[in-house]
C-alpha cells in the first residue's frame, strides 16, 4: 500500500464518540507506544489514526509526513524525539495515544509517558527481536505496573522471524508471552495472519484490503498446534479455561479473550500480534486487542497519594465526584500560546474557569483554556474527567512532576524521577543580545525536558549545557537557534562527571559580617553522609529547641543546592549525599535568608572536601552484535576500552551479542573500530547504566586537565 493511501468512504468498524456514554470510564483506554528506535513505533501510531478516522491520509517517517513526529527536528533526522499526545476513537472506545521516542537520549519521554499511562504496546522489529532500548522501556514499564501487549512488525523483511521474537520475549524480557496470532508466509511471502482466538484468517491483498476469510488448509495443522499451546498457556492462569481444557469441552473465543484480559490486566500474560505497518498489515487486529486486552482507569488499583495535612496514604479512586487530583507529566512551550501542561486525572474533574492548587510549589493557577491534544493541534474543552488525558494553557508556575489538586484536600502524588545527565557541551553565545536570548531559550527548554541541565562555569564564564547524549544535545542547540534566534559558539561535547563524598563529617557553616549598619550572621550545623549511587540529594531537618527560626530553614536548603553545583575536586556536581541541618544560631537583627543560605553553601563545600571526596563517571550498557568469527576481536576491543563483558548469546543467525559495561569517556570512536575489527558487520548499542568511581589513572587525569591553564 502507499504511504498515503485515501482513508476508505466506510469503515467496518463503529468510531462513535464514546463522549456521551454513562460508562465512559469503561470505555477508556490510555496507551503509549514504545520500543527501540527504528522498531517502527510512529508508522504503528500513524495507521492507527488512519483507521481511527484522526486522518485520511497516512504519512510516512521517511518523507517527514507523520502526524505525531511534527517538529522540524524529527522529520529531518526521521525520529521520535518527544512524545506525542492524540486522541483517537474505535469501537466505541476513546484510546488516548502516545507515541514515544526509542533512542536512548529520550528516555525521559517515555518514562513521565509511562508514568500516567494504563497501558502499554511494545513494538518489536521482527529481525532484530528485543533490542537494547527495548529492554530499557519495557523495565520502565515494570517499574510503573503497566499491562502490554506485543505487535512484532517488520515481518516481510529477510531474516524476520516472528516465533523466534516471542521466545526473546520471554527469556530476555522474563515476560509470559502468548502468541494469539500466526503469520501467512515468511519475509517478502507474508501475506497476513491467522487469527488464533477467532479462527479466521486475515489476507491483506497488494491494494491494502483486508480479507478475512476461513483458516488456509495448509496451515491449519500448524496453527492449531499454536492455539493448543496459546490454550494450556492461559489454562495455567485461568480456573475455568483450566477446567474446560482438562475436561475437554469446548473452549470458546469470548472464554479466551476474558481470560486473556484479565491475565493482562493483572501483569500475568502479555499477548503477541504481529504484521507490517508500513503497508498497513494487522492494524485492526491491533486495534481491536487494545480495546479487548488493556486496561481502563477502572480495572486497576485506585491511585495512592500523601495527604499533606496528615502525611498518611490516600486512594485516589477514578471517580468524577471524589476530590480532584492530577499528575503534569509534562510541559512544553509553544512559540505561539506560551507554556502547554499536559496532565493526567486521576480522581475528580478539572473544568476549565476552576481555581486549582499546586500541592507541590504550593502555588494557586487557574485554568484558563483547557484542551484536548492531537499532537501538535489542540481543541477546546470545557473539562477533562477522571481517567482523562489533558492539557492546559496558561499556567505559570507549574511544572513537570506536580500534583494538582484542591485546597481543602491538598495531596501529593509520586513525583516522577529521571536519570542524571551523562554528556555536557559549553556553549558562549555570540553577542549580548544573543546572552539574554540564549537565557531565555534555555530556560524554557530546561521547563520542557527534566534530563537538560544548565550550570555556570565560573572559572571559564562559559554555559554549560548536560543531557543524555550527544544527539540530546545536538537537538537543544538546534532548538535553540531555530525558534529562540540565538547565534552561539558551541563547544565539543564531554562526557559528565560528578563528585561525592566516601565517608560522614560533621561541619560547621559560619558567616559574620559587621558593617556600618546591619551585619550579615549566619551559623548552620550538618551532618554529611555519602548514600548510594543514583540517591541524589536528601534533606533532613532535625533542628531541635528553636536554635534557627523555621523561617529560615527554605534558604538553608536552597544554599545547600547552590553548594551542590560545584565540588572541590574537578568542581564538578555533587550527587548522592545526605545533608541534616542539627543545630545552628542566629541573630535577632543581623541574621536574614542570604546569610543563611551563604552559610549553608560554604557549610556543604567544606563537608566536601573533608569527606573523601571521589569523582564518578557515567558506565554504559554496550550491547553489540557481531559475527561468530569476530567475537574474539570485539571483546579485545572492548576490554582495551576498560569495559568488562556482563553476557554472552550465540544467536540463529550466526551473530553473537555481546553486552559490556564500559566507561563512556571510552567509547568515542568505538563505532569506527567496530567496523574494522567485524569487516562492517559489526553494530552497537548502548545506554547509561549507572555511575562509578573512576580509576586512579583517570581521577590524576582529570584533575590535571582542570589545573592546565
Amino acid at each position: 500500500m502507499a504511504s498515503n493511501q485515501q482513508a476508505p468512504d466506510t469503515k467496518t468498524k463503529d468510531n462513535t464518540q464514546a463522549t456521551g456514554n454513562p460508562d465512559r470510564r469503561v470505555r477508556l483506554r490510555n496507551i503509549g507506544i514504545i520500543a527501540h528506535i527504528d522498531a517502527g513505533k510512529t508508522t504503528v501510531t500513524e495507521r492507527i489514526l488512519f483507521h481511527t478516522g484522526n486522518i485520511t491520509r497516512m504519512g510516512n517517517v521517511d518523507d517527514g509526513t507523520t502526524v505525531t513526529d511534527f517538529l522540524p527536528q524529527e522529520r529531518e533526522r526521521g525520529i521520535t524525539i518527544q512524545s506525542a499526545a492524540i486522541t483517537s476513537f474505535w469501537r466505541d472506545h476513546q484510546i488516548n495515544i502516545i507515541d514515544t521516542p526509542g533512542h536512548i537520549d529520550f528516555t525521559s519521554e517515555v518514562q513521565r509517558s509511562l508514568r500516567v499511562l494504563d497501558g502499554g504496546v511494545a513494538v518489536f522489529d521482527g529481525v532484530a527481536g528485543v533490542e537494547p532500548q527495548s529492554e530499557t522501556v519495557w523495565h520502565q514499564a515494570d517499574r510503573y505496573g503497566v499491562p502490554r501487549i506485543c505487535f512484532v512488525n517488520k515481518l516481510d523483511r529477510p531474516g524476520a522471524n516472528y516465533q523466534r521474537t516471542i521466545r526473546m520475549i520471554r527469556d530476555r524480557l522474563g515476560a509470559n508471552a502468548i502468541g494469539i496470532q500466526m503469520p501467512i508466509g515468511q519475509e517478502s511471502a507474508f501475506r497476513g495472519v491467522v487469527d488464533l482466538i477467532a479462527w479466521t484468517a486475515h489476507i491483506y491483498g497488494a491494494d491494502g484490503q483486508d480479507t478475512i476469510t476461513d483458516v488456509p488448509e495448509d496451515m491449519a495443522a500448524e496453527a492449531r498446534q499454536l492455539r493448543e499451546r496459546m490454550i494450556e498457556q492461559l489454562a495455567d492462569l485461568d480456573d475455568e479455561i483450566a477446567a474446560a481444557y482438562l475436561e475437554n469441552e469446548e473452549i470458546t473465543a469470548p472464554m479466551i479473550r476474558r481470560a486473556l484480559r484479565q491475565a493482562v490486566i493483572a501483569r500475568k500474560a502479555v499477548p503477541c500480534l504481529c504484521g507490517v505497518a508500513l503497508y498497513d498489515r494487522g492494524i485492526e487486529p491491533l486495534l481491536d486487542a487494545i480495546v479487548d486486552y488493556l486496561p481502563s482507569p477502572v480495572d486497576l488499583a485506585a491511585t495512592s497519594a500523601m495527604a499533606l495535612q496528615t502525611g498518611q496514604e490516600v486512594l485516589c479512586e477514578p471517580d468524577e465526584s471524589a476530590p480532584l487530583a492530577a499528575l503534569v507529566f509534562k510541559v512544553v512551550t509553544d512559540p505561539y500560546v506560551g507554556r502547554l501542561a499536559y496532565f493526567r486525572v486521576y480522581s475528580g474533574v478539572v473544568r476549565r474557569g476552576d481555581m486549582v492548587y499546586n500541592a507541590t510549589t504550593g502555588d494557586r493557577e487557574r485554568i484558563g483554556r483547557l484542551v484536548r491534544m492531537f499532537a501538535d493541534r489542540r481543541e477546546d474543552v470545557q473539562e477533562i474527567r477522571v481517567g482523562d488525558i489533558g492539557a492546559v494553557l496558561g499556567f505559570k508556575t507549574t511544572s513537570t512532576g506536580d500534583t494538582l489538586c484542591t485546597t481543602d484536600l491538598p495531596l501529593m502524588l509520586e513525583k516522577i524521577t529521571f536519570p542524571a545527565p551523562v554528556m555536557s557541551m559549553a556553549i558562549m553565545p555570540a553577542s549580548k543580545a544573543d546572552q539574554d536570548k540564549m537565557a531565555v531559550g534555555l530556560q524554557r527548554l530546561a521547563e520542557e525536558d527534566p534530563t537538560l541541565h544548565i550550570r555556570q562555569n565560573e572559572r571559564t564564564g562559559q554555559t554549560v549545557i548536560s543531557g543524555m547524549g550527544e544527539l540530546h544535545l545536538e537537538v537543544v542547540v538546534d532548538r535553540l537557534l531555530r525558534e529562540f534566534r540565538v547565534r552561539a559558539q558551541v563547544g565539543e561535547p564531554e562526557v559528565a562527571y560528578y563528585e561525592t563524598i566516601t565517608k560522614p563529617v560533621h561541619v560547621e557553616g559560619r558567616l559574620v559580617r559587621q558593617t556600618g549598619g546591619h551585619g550579615q550572621f549566619a551559623h548552620v550545623v550538618l551532618e554529611l553522609e555519602p548514600l548510594p549511587a543514583g540517591s541524589g540529594f536528601v534533606f533532613e531537618d532535625q533542628l531541635r529547641g528553636g536554635s534557627i527560626p523555621r523561617e529560615y530553614v527554605p534558604a538553608i536548603q536552597a544554599g545547600l543546592r547552590d553548594g551542590l553545583e560545584r565540588g572541590v575536586v574537578i568542581e564538578a556536581p555533587l550527587v548522592d549525599l545526605k545533608a541534616t541541618l542539627v543545630d545552628g544560631s542566629y541573630h535577632e537583627v543581623d541574621s536574614s535568608d542570604y546569610a543563611f543560605r551563604t552559610a549553608a553553601s560554604m557549610a556543604i563545600r567544606d563537608g566536601a572536601a573533608k569527606g573523601a571526596p571521589v569523582i564518578l563517571e557515567p558506565i554504559m550498557k554496550v550491547e553489540v552484535m557481531a559475527p561468530e568469527a569476530s567475537t574474539g576481536d570485539v571483546i579485545g576491543e572492548l576490554s582495551s576500552r576498560a569495559g568488562t563483558v556482563v553476557a554472552m548469546e550465540l544467536l540463529d543467525s550466526g551473530f553473537q551479542r555481546i553486552e559490556a559495561h564500559v566507561p563512556l569517556a571510552q567509547m568515542f570512536g568505538f563505532a569506527t573500530s567496530l567496523r574494522s575489527r567485524t569487516q562492517g558487520r559489526g553494530t552497537f548499542a548502548m545506554e547509561f547504566d549507572h555511575y562509578a568511581r573512576v580509576s586512579e589513572t583517570t581521577a590524576a587525569e582529570l584533575i590535571k586537565r582542570r589545573t592546565r591553564p
